[in-house]
């Protein structure tokens, strides 16, 4: 039976999920002894809370992947989720790391650079997303760029409780039915339903009020592996990459940019993302994710479109209204209840 084909794709979904769960609650004591995180003013948690369920959910899924690409995938396409793989374990070691005594910025940045190296290295030498615009090297040069930044951005948007789930799950979703479609390649296809599965065993810990959290652990390889998605969808279709990116880009980038503008240090920990503005002003945690969701499926769906229309205008119109659709979800969420 094809890995893509419903019932094996929902097996391994469930598995994943069901796996992480198990893993969840037999690594949780040792979780709460050596990696407990206690609330501060910058928090958005009020009670000591257990960090690094992300652990668990890395090792299913590299276990998942490991052995889907052995057994389920072709070698050479087996072969060429190896890359993101072993940077997924060593971002997982680095954030774990950074859990338990936070690290310098300088030696985080070393090892998600050197993470997205691998992949840009090892990507399939015919896979260009703007070809008549860019020679080879600069384009590897602008992924890996594009990684670093990804990965930071989904570390630095999981501040509330099921952040990071529903801004994954609509995309590893979409990711999937890209590879069920044939617009992306079966390994990915395997990648995106082992992270929508572990993420979704998690979710059950991380349900406001949250029992445990990621954790740079989880946060940073996840980043890592959203990336690499992200690259073979907009190989596909540039429009469809760039769609299923929108709302994690816009969040960081107008953040990150404000923060710039009023000259405050934008590596250092901040209550002042969209998401975290709403619940100070008056939403609660599950109104802020439920929107989130709202247009994480909205995105996955024009993305969807997009790689089915293959059209250049078509592009056009689903990225002006993916943008407006993020642009008032911003909007909503700065200015919280009012």
């Amino acid at each position: 039976m094809s890995l893509m084909q419903p019932l094996s794709a929902l097996g391994l979904v469930a598995a994943s999920a069901v796996l992480t769960a198990c893993l969840i609650i037999v690594i949780k004591p040792l979780l709460v002894r050596f990696l407990l995180a206690r609330p501060n003013a910058r928090s958005s948690h009020k009670v000591a809370t257990p960090q690094g369920a992300g652990i668990a959910v890395m090792l299913v899924l590299l276990a998942v992947c490991g052995v889907g690409a052995t057994l389920l995938l072709p070698a050479q396409q087996g072969q060429s989720l190896w890359p993101v793989l072993a940077g997924a374990a060593a971002l997982t070691v680095l954030g774990t790391l950074d859990d338990a005594h936070a690290l310098a910025v300088t030696w985080r940045l070393i090892g998600q650079t050197l993470a997205a190296l691998a992949i840009a290295a090892t990507l399939p030498p015919d896979l260009r997303l703007l070809p008549d615009i860019l020679p080879l090297l600069a384009e590897r040069a602008l992924l890996v760029l594009g990684t670093v930044a990804c990965i930071n951005a989904v570390n630095f948007l999981d501040g509330i409780d099921w952040m990071t789930v529903v801004e994954i799950v609509p995309i590893t979703l979409a990711v999937a039915l890209l590879a069920a479609l044939h617009a992306v390649p079966p390994g990915v296809g395997l990648l995106a339903l082992a992270l929508l599965g572990t993420m979704l065993g998690f979710a059950a810990f991380n349900k406001h009020p949250a029992q445990m959290f990621l954790g740079d652990a989880g946060s940073l390889p996840i980043g890592l592996c959203l990336a690499f998605l992200l690259i073979f969808v907009a190989r596909a279709d540039l429009a469809a990459g760039l769609l299923l990116a929108l709302y994690i880009a816009a969040d960081t980038g107008v953040t990150l940019c404000r923060r710039l503008i009023n000259k405050e240090p934008v590596f250092s920990a901040h209550r002042s993302h969209f998401y975290q503005r709403a619940v100070s002003h008056g939403l609660s945690v599950p109104q802020v994710t439920g929107r989130v969701f709202l247009l994480g499926v909205v995105l996955g769906g024009l993305a969807i479109g997009a790689v089915l229309a293959h059209s250049g205008v078509v592009d056009l119109l689903l990225l002006a209204i993916g943008a407006a659709a993020t642009g008032l979800a911003l909007r909503s969420l700065g200015r919280g209840r009012q």
